[in-house]
């Protein structure tokens, strides 16, 4: 044997071993926790000689040429693991779960793929193991919170995605050149998947986690929804109305931050440019909301909201059809815009679209930077996200109050200005 390939092989058992130690120091801390005194739960020994053994079975194989070697190892090691599991709950009144045997099996095979040539993908499945083993009560939480209709949710967006997603055509189908069913899907995927994600954090963060926290999870659903949701309890509550100020503020932070990303995965050219005047709005809501949470905690009450936001799941058929049609309609008057009134009729349907969206105009003039008009871009998606953020803060006007709408007032005020400022540098 080559002195290199020994030192090869000699790093590749190396890291087998570190990764069954990591899984078996898991699952020791594990028993400890648990206080499963037993000899037969398999702990950090038992993980680092699986992954001996499965790295052993994957060199032999290797080797020798043979798949049968491999084959032979994971029948032995299967059988030891349905053994000692057979000896451990023998005398149980209760049935125990087969999580340790699972991860025994998985630390074999993952020996196995790090001899084989794959230490990079055994890494990274070891790291994603453990953190499943790890995380045990918090992920149980977060599949208790939720509803059978969040289940029903994302697996209408898989379908969406992988069923009816291929079968539309990736054409033009409209006179002006301006609807590709393909596309336009795709994007509306995107859209419903990341707010999908913010709504999995708020549902994960639960109640009384506080304003800030909680304007920062469901800035990522709807800003909208945030502002709303906040005002009611302004009113109901005025003692916490700092508070629940400065949750709003987050919220429209996160709103140009969600933007930034969607155009980001969209069209990156556009990114460069929108940068600046987003950066500089979101960093004076979140100036802004800083401020006021500065104020409240210099007095006695607690900055907390105790109520969740009224967050519905993003994500259902109906609702993803209407967005559709929503951004056919933009798509398309932002087309006759640009053929009949150039720029200023860009603007004008960017400025009625952000009443009550800016997803919408924000994909649809993605697409239009890429034909080359990409200061037009930028300033129509600015217009739309602040004349959606004056609408919100009449919104919380009408709903929370005075009290409420003053503090979001001089804010907007602050961000309507840093937005037009940054609108003539670009």
């Amino acid at each position: 044997m080559e002195p290199h390939d020994l030192t090869s092989d000699a790093l590749q058992f190396g890291i087998a071993i570190l990764l069954g130690a990591l899984v078996g120091i898991e699952r020791e801390k594990h028993r400890e926790e648990r206080k499963a005194k037993t000899e037969q739960a398999a702990g950090l020994r038992t993980f680092i000689l699986l992954a001996t053994f499965g790295a052993c079975a994957g060199w032999l194989s290797r080797t020798s040429g043979s798949n049968w070697v491999l084959a032979a190892g994971v029948l032995i090691a299967g059988a030891f693991v349905v053994a000692g599991y057979v000896v451990t709950t023998r005398g149980q009144t209760q049935s125990l779960g087969l999580t340790t045997e699972i991860a025994s099996l998985v630390v074999f095979l993952l020996g196995a793929i790090v001899t084989l040539g794959g230490s990079e993908i055994a890494i990274g499945l070891a790291v994603v193991t453990t953190a499943v083993l790890a995380y045990k009560d918090p992920m149980h939480g977060f599949v208790k919170k939720l509803g059978w209709n969040d289940v029903y949710s994302g697996l209408q967006l898989l379908i969406a995605t992988f069923v009816a997603l291929p079968l539309l055509p990736d054409k033009p189908i409209d006179p002006w050149g301006a609807l590709n069913p393909y596309q336009l899907w795709l994007l509306v995927i995107l859209i419903s998947g990341l707010s999908l994600v913010g709504y999995a954090l708020t549902r994960w963060l639960g109640p009384g986690k506080g304003a800030l926290i909680t304007g920062f999870a469901g800035g990522l659903v709807s800003s909208t929804a945030v502002t709303v949701s906040f005002s009611r309890e302004a009113r109901t509550n005025p003692e916490n109305t700092t508070a629940f100020a400065s949750g709003i503020l987050v919220a429209w932070a996160i709103m140009f931050v969600r933007v930034l990303v969607i155009v980001g995965v969209v069209n990156r050219t556009l990114l460069g440019p929108l940068l600046v005047p987003f950066v500089a709005v979101a960093a004076v809501a979140a100036g802004a909301a800083a401020l006021l949470f500065y104020r409240r905690s210099m007095k006695a009450r607690p900055a907390n909201a105790q109520k969740d936001i009224h967050v519905a799941n993003p994500f259902s058929v109906a609702s993803a059809a209407k967005f559709a049609a929503f951004f056919a309609v933009v798509l398309v008057a932002v087309k006759i815009a640009q053929e009949h009134f150039s720029s200023g009729g860009v603007y004008a349907v960017a400025a009625l679209a952000g009443l009550t969206d800016v997803d919408a105009i924000t994909l649809s003039m993605s697409e239009l930077a890429r034909h080359g008009e990409v200061g037009v871009a930028v300033v129509a998606i600015v217009i739309a996200a602040l004349v959606n953020t004056v609408v919100k803060c009449a919104i919380a006007f009408v709903v929370g109050g005075v009290s409420l709408g003053k503090p979001l007032l001089w804010a907007t005020i602050a961000m309507l200005a840093a937005g037009l400022a940054s609108i003539l540098l670009v």
